[in-house]
């Protein structure tokens, strides 16, 4: 009787980096030249939403109060909670950290299985943080800034305070603590152009690195 088949394992790079760094451009450009990318925050986002997995616990822990009319999780009040509470923040993330990590997994075999890409950009913003993910990935890509710029490209995207984005910079992991983590950096002080050149390297590199 023949062997069975060993799995074959995707490979999966982790992308991450403070909020403003780039996460998402970088991301894009990934896509756009073939990779799955597969990002935390939309998961987040779709099991906070109106009908979403999530907004029942919501609930259950904050109240009505953190609810909208569409029966979505209210993100500026509870953005506004969990970065003035660090206990209410990390009951959030007890909740939602679980839930987006399954449906990650579930996404990144689905990816895999139906082939939608030669390999998967996994985008985690608190990679770094999150020590059980450092483990699941052959690469860890961070996009890194200096924290002045981050500021001005978060006021100027979404109209925060600069108190209230300094506070979720300081709740983040430290610049140097996650260009320790990195495999590979993504320098985004410059223009949007310089980004993309620089994933189109990576990119590259990472197609050599999936089909070894």
């Amino acid at each position: 009787m023949p062997a069975a088949m060993p799995a074959v394992v995707p490979y999966v790079v982790g992308l991450t980096g403070g909020i403003g760094s780039g996460k998402s451009a970088a991301a894009d450009e990934f896509a756009r030249l073939g990779a799955a990318v597969i990002d935390t925050d939309v998961i987040a986002h779709e099991l906070t939403g109106p009908g979403g997995a999530a907004v029942a616990g919501v609930r259950r822990l904050f109240g009505d109060a953190f609810i909208d009319a569409a029966g979505a999780m209210d993100r500026k009040r509870m953005r506004e909670l969990a970065f003035g509470d660090p206990a209410s923040r990390k009951r959030l993330e007890a909740l939602l950290h679980p839930m987006i990590r399954a449906e990650s997994e579930r996404r990144i075999a689905a990816a895999f299985r139906e082939n939608a890409g030669p390999y998967v950009v996994h985008v985690v913003p608190l990679l770094v943080e999150s020590q059980g993910y450092r483990a699941r990935y052959p690469r860890v890509l961070v996009v890194d800034c200096p924290e002045a710029l981050q500021v001005a490209r978060v006021r100027q995207r979404s109209g925060l305070t600069e108190d209230l984005i300094r506070e979720v910079i300081s709740s983040q992991a430290a610049r140097e603590d996650r260009l320790a983590a990195a495999d590979d950096v993504i320098d985004n002080s410059g223009t949007i152009a310089a980004l993309q050149q620089q994933v189109r390297k990576l990119h590259e590199k990472y197609l050599v690195l999936a089909a070894v």
